[in-house]
Parts: C-alpha cells; structure tokens; sequence
C-alpha cells in the first residue's frame, strides 16, 4: 500500500494535486487507518477528471481498457494492467478451491459480457474453453429454446462445477423445475455478479442437490470475497487490494454495515485509492470456523440503487420487498405460475411491479398480494404490470429492483 500510494503521488497528476490541497505527503499513509485521511473517489470523479489519471510512464505498461457493466447506471472505462489481471485471475480460482474446485475440472458458466460470455471471436472463445476445461453459455437471450439446448449440453458435459450469475442460475434451476428435468449433480455451483437472495439459493440447491456458494468481485478496484462450504461469511482477499468497510463520513468499520471502498495494490495503469464500488455490505470481526484467518464480510448486502425510499424518507432495503413477493406468492398459490418479476421505483410515492406469467393468476390473487404488501408499506401507491419480457442489462444481468428516484 505504501509502495503504491507513493507511485500514485510521483506518477499519477490527479492524486498528486489532491495530496498537495490536503496538505499530504506519501509519508503520512503508513497504516491502513491513515487511509481514512483521503476523500473517497466516486465514478463521477475519474470521469471529470479521466486525462489526470494517466500515469506519466504508461506507454512503458502492458494493460487492457475495459468497462464495466454498467448495473448503476454508470458504466466506467478504465485500464487494467495485466500483472494485476493475472492475480485477480489467480485469486478467483483460490476462491473456488472453496468449493472444492481444482485447475482442469469441468466447469459450465452461465452468464454474460462481465464473464467475457459473447465478448469475444469464436476461435478466441473456443481455445479458451479448451485450455481451462469450460464451457460458457448466454444469459443474454435465455428463452425456452436456450434453455433447452443448454440441458442437452449440460447433461452431455456432466459438469463437476456451474458457475454464473444469479438471476440467470435460478431462472435456469425454476424451468428445470418447472418442466420436471434433471441435470448431472455438480460438487458445487458458484454464483456471482448479482445478489443472491435466500429464496433463490434454496431453489438452486434443490434443483442442483448440491451446496451453492456466492461470491463477490470487482475489476475496478480489484476487491473480491468469497463464500467456503462453512456458509459464515465471505472471506475478503487482502492480496490485489484493500477492502474498507466504511459509514456514511468515510470512516473505517470493523463491525457493522457500511459501504464497500476499493483501494488498488497492483493496477498501476489506473490506480484507485478509496474508490467507491457503490456495493453495500456488513463487516464482521469474528473468524470462520473453517481455519481461514481472513477478514470476514457477514453479508454483501447489494447495490445502494437496490434501496427503495418511501415518501416520508424512509429507506427499505429491496430485498425485504423481494422477500415478502415470494412469501406471499407461495401462500396465494401462484408462485408458480409467476416466471419473473421486477419492482421500479420512479416516484416517491409509486412502486410499479412488473410480472412475467406463465398463466393467468386466480382472480383477486394481485388484490391480496397489494393488500399484503401494502400492510407494510402503506405510503406506497403499488401497481401491478403483466409483461411478456423483463429487460436484463447490457451484460445480461436481471435486475429485480430498479431505482430511479434521483435522492438515493
């Protein structure tokens, strides 16, 4: 860290102006709690500021540009070195070995352009897929007919892991479901990229009969954690970065829940020092019974636009309302008949819900569920909408909450 905040300062215009207006030297950042001691770099920030970022011995570095998915709305073009693309590489395949995962095991991932699925030349795919034993498969365009295919391929391959994004996942494991079909048991599958919610992973579980494990991880940034077969937490990576939890004035917390901050170890190309992932989770002090002597997070809570606002200011965690959709579908009987759904916040006072059916629900059954919800979120005007499709992201993600109120 030192090593790095003292090239960011020598090599890097913008961090070295900002050390000068506070008054800083490298020489004050010795400990991680003298981070505390630098702003928090937002998005909006390199954007404003992306020709002062330049390190003045690039053209000497090997890296890639890359963007992110954009899932906040916000995509962002940054450099990744390629030394630090490498451990991050090295670093996620420590984190299946979680799971039981060893290099060469057959592995199917289902998911989109953030897991460079449909990114790449077909050539550049297919030796790809040979050399690491994988087989990747789009979330993007995941219909009746993917669906299908995709479990001939998957029974033929026999998968000893899957891996892919959550949404994706258990959209796949509820029409397995749904149509009766087995696939192969995999060791385990790991999820990734969105939130998984309890409900989901019960699903996956059995549909899969095997344990599921999430993890987490950003390029931008470099900060990964990932969940072992003890399900205590995630362990945090202190390799390729440092991973701050913090409150609501940048101050570190060693319990509790706060916002995720990424500070940047080894991407010399485009170095991030406190860089706001915009991720919410919960920090925790006490160590996994598994033996790992890493820090743990208890949960990685979601995105902060996965947070609704009532209209007395009242902030609701998304996943409350997600929760209770699916208690309340199951004792009205139509959970399954409801293949998708999505909740937008675009008023204060409005939350629209958007449903994806297979058949028609009972009558009176979306009265009992507004009724239902509205117990307890009386401020709130829901509205029910039936829709053929639900839109993923551009890196084919599904998203279940989408706020679109300008305050949160």
């Amino acid at each position: 860290m030192r090593f790095m905040i003292a090239f960011c300062y020598e090599n890097i215009p913008y961090y070295h102006n900002l050390f000068k207006k506070l008054n800083l030297s490298p020489h004050n950042i010795k400990y991680i709690e003298d981070l505390e001691k630098i702003p928090i770099l937002t998005k909006e920030i390199i954007k404003q500021n992306w020709n002062d970022f330049k390190p003045f011995n690039l053209l000497k570095m090997k890296y890639s540009e890359v963007t992110t998915g954009g899932s906040t709305g916000t995509p962002l073009s940054f450099r990744l070195s390629k030394q630090d693309r490498f451990l991050s590489g090295a670093i996620l395949y420590r984190g299946w070995g979680y799971g039981g995962y060893e290099l060469g095991d057959k592995m199917v991932i289902l998911g989109g352009s953030s897991l460079n699925i449909g990114s790449k030349f077909q050539v550049t795919k297919f030796i790809d897929e040979k050399v690491r034993n994988f087989k990747k498969l789009s979330s993007i365009d995941l219909g009746e007919v993917e669906m299908q295919q995709y479990t001939k391929k998957i029974n033929a391959i026999k998968p000893k892991f899957v891996r892919g994004y959550a949404s994706s996942i258990y959209f796949y494991a509820q029409w397995l479901e749904k149509n009766g079909l087995i696939v192969p048991t995999p060791n385990t599958v790991f999820t990734t990229a969105d939130k998984l919610y309890p409900q989901m992973r019960k699903t996956i579980e059995r549909v899969f009969r095997c344990e599921v494990l999430e993890g987490y991880g950003l390029n931008d940034g470099g900060v990964s954690a990932y969940e072992c077969l003890e399900h205590s937490g995630f362990h945090i990576d202190t390799e390729r970065s440092i991973l701050e939890v913090v409150d609501d004035k940048g101050n570190q917390l060693c319990n509790g829940e706060g916002q995720i901050l990424a500070t940047s170890l080894y991407n010399y190309a485009m170095p991030f020092i406190r860089y706001k992932t915009e991720d919410l989770a919960i920090i925790t002090d006490y160590h996994c019974s598994c033996g790992r002597q890493t820090l743990l997070l208890n949960e990685i809570i979601g995105r902060e636009k996965e947070f609704l606002i009532t209209p007395n200011g009242k902030h609701v965690y998304g996943a409350d309302l997600i929760f209770l959709i699916f208690i309340e579908s199951k004792i009205l009987d139509i959970g399954n008949r409801i293949k998708e759904f999505q909740i937008i916040q675009s008023e204060l006072n409005k939350i629209k819900i958007l449903l994806v059916c297979d058949d028609i629900l009972p009558d009176n059954a979306l009265d009992n569920m507004r009724v239902a919800l509205q117990k307890r979120y009386n401020d709130w005007d829901i509205e029910f909408r039936f829709v053929e499709t639900i839109e993923k992201t551009r890196a084919g993600k599904f998203k279940f909450i989408i706020n679109e109120v300008s305050n949160v």
